[in-house]
């Protein structure tokens, strides 16, 4: 029944070094040939194709920005952006001068060198840009570029704030995550990840939803996990995400994946 995997990568493929597991590697080597797998994420694309690479599956799509950027074989099949009016907007409203990191394509335009733009280099082993908000505004003004993602850090009360702010002002345009207290994950209103896998069955693989198999942990996997034929929460999962999965496995730093790929699938 099961014709695509869909696994979430950061909480949910990682281990708690934030790398993938020799068994991890060895269920994607054995499953590679039988039917895909892809990984699909918040994070940038260059912060997805080292793990790609990793797994043996960097022939396969990848989706960026929670479903904002989808590429098949290296090139866009489809992006989603929030506008440079409503980028400029956001900046604008961030009275307490917090981190506001700008994600386009594969550029990542950090404001400055803190704590925040090293905590993202680890997790992600990507290096940003170093410009700040009104010099990434400048740049994209004369060709109106809008960014894929927004990412805000900083003191988690600040943060609870300025979520409360966006929430308010734009509740029909932005989906606003949030992975820990001290992030915000902004993205377009308009896309998902189940909004991604939904384009990638109907344009690529012709498949229904209900021969997807996933994987996630996180808010922004509900809507991904609900809609596939097996939506799968690792065993550390927020409690909401576990409440609609079809099956609770393992946990990630156990290699709740990969060992639930080589019970379903037989691997051993």
């Amino acid at each position: 029944m099961i014709k695509l995997i869909c696994s979430d990568i950061d909480g949910t493929l990682l281990n708690t070094e934030r790398k993938i597991s020799s068994k991890t590697k060895i269920e994607f080597h054995n499953l590679k040939h039988k039917l895909p797998l892809i990984l699909i994420s918040s994070r940038m694309p260059s912060a997805i194709r080292h793990l790609q690479k990793e797994l043996g599956i960097e022939n396969l799509p990848l989706v960026a920005y929670n479903g904002g950027l989808i590429l098949v074989d290296n090139e866009v099949k489809q992006s989603t952006t929030l506008s440079f009016e409503l980028v400029k907007k956001i900046i604008g409203l961030n009275k307490d001068s917090l981190h506001l990191s700008l994600y386009q394509n594969d550029k990542w335009y950090a404001p400055e060198q803190d704590q925040w733009t090293q905590r993202e280099t680890n997790n992600t082993k990507v290096n940003p840009e170093i410009k700040n908000n009104t010099e990434v505004l400048d740049l994209w003004d004369p060709l109106q570029t809008g960014a894929h993602k927004i990412m805000c850090m900083g003191d988690p009360c600040l943060v609870n704030d300025f979520y409360t702010v966006l929430s308010n002002k734009f509740p029909n345009d932005l989906h606003l995550y949030r992975s820990k207290d001290t992030y915000i994950e902004i993205a377009p209103k308009q896309i998902s990840k189940r909004s991604a896998i939904e384009f990638l069955i109907s344009s690529e693989y012709k498949f229904e939803f209900s021969q997807v198999m996933s994987f996630g942990d996180n808010y922004n996997d509900i809507e991904m996990l609900q809609a596939s034929g097996l939506g799968l929460a690792v065993g550390n999962a927020k409690e909401e995400v576990k409440a609609i999965a079809n099956k609770i496995i393992g946990d990630a730093k156990k290699d709740g994946v990969a060992e639930f790929l080589s019970d379903y699938f037989k691997t051993q």
